[in-house]
């Protein structure tokens, strides 16, 4: 029979679903980072038995297995001590006449409108060890960046 005429199954026209991406280097949280992903994980194995589909069973297993992998891996992060910017302390910045505070955490936690950073950002990594008073130039930026206060989270 000529291929013309062969009836493909829909399975063969879906994009194919990869794993999460998993982001590169050591899994630093806070511990409200932890609580975070232990909860994701918990929520996930509950949805997953009522899922009202073979296919949305199937996105939320894929779920599971990233929250699963970044639960393992986790490592709470030390509290630094001292005044310098580092892993879970609370900065408050003024760039060009604003000023906001933000709080670097984990990639997993990180919600920048929310002010939590994640300590791979850009401007994470330019702040990190400043200390109160201190300018940093930021690559790409007309507008330098001055440490006003440093607290731990």
């Amino acid at each position: 029979m000529s291929v013309a005429f062969r009836r493909e199954s829909d399975e063969e026209h879906k994009e194919p679903r990869f794993e999460l991406p998993i982001p590169p280097g050591p899994n630093l949280v806070t511990k409200r980072g932890y609580a975070f992903i232990e909860a994701r994980t918990e929520e996930l194995q509950a949805t997953i038995a009522s899922a009202s589909s073979d296919e949305h069973r199937s996105e939320l297993q894929r779920d599971l297995r990233y929250w699963r992998a970044r639960l393992a891996t986790a490592q709470i992060a030390l509290l630094a001590s001292g005044d310098a910017v580092a892993f879970g302390t609370r900065v408050t910045i003024e760039q060009g006449g604003d000023v906001r505070a933000l709080t670097i955490v984990g990639y997993d936690e990180a919600d920048p409108e929310g002010g939590l950073i994640a300590f791979s950002s850009p401007i994470a990594q330019a702040i990190m060890g400043a200390e109160p008073d201190d300018t940093i130039e930021l690559v790409g930026s007309d507008n330098p960046i001055r440490e006003i206060s440093v607290e731990r989270a």
